[in-house]
């Protein structure tokens, strides 16, 4: 079988837990953060879980796990 390439946006944005889950992190992360609340700038620096409808598709974007 032929190796399989790593799409390395998706490699840069989703991990892979210990326990084979797929985290990301939430979206507007950088852009304005000092007007934001201290409460929320902490909740954009969590890992959340991806959704179960696009777990199939990411996981062929990263295929190896990285």
């Amino acid at each position: 079988m032929p190796k399989i390439k790593t799409h390395k946006g998706a490699q840069n944005r989703f991990k892979f837990t210990g326990t084979g889950k797929l985290m990301r992190v939430k979206g507007p992360k950088s852009h304005l953060r000092r007007n934001k609340a201290p409460r929320v700038r902490s909740q954009f620096d969590e890992m959340i879980p991806v959704a179960k409808a696009d777990v199939k598709r990411l996981t062929r974007l990263v295929p190896y796990g990285t």
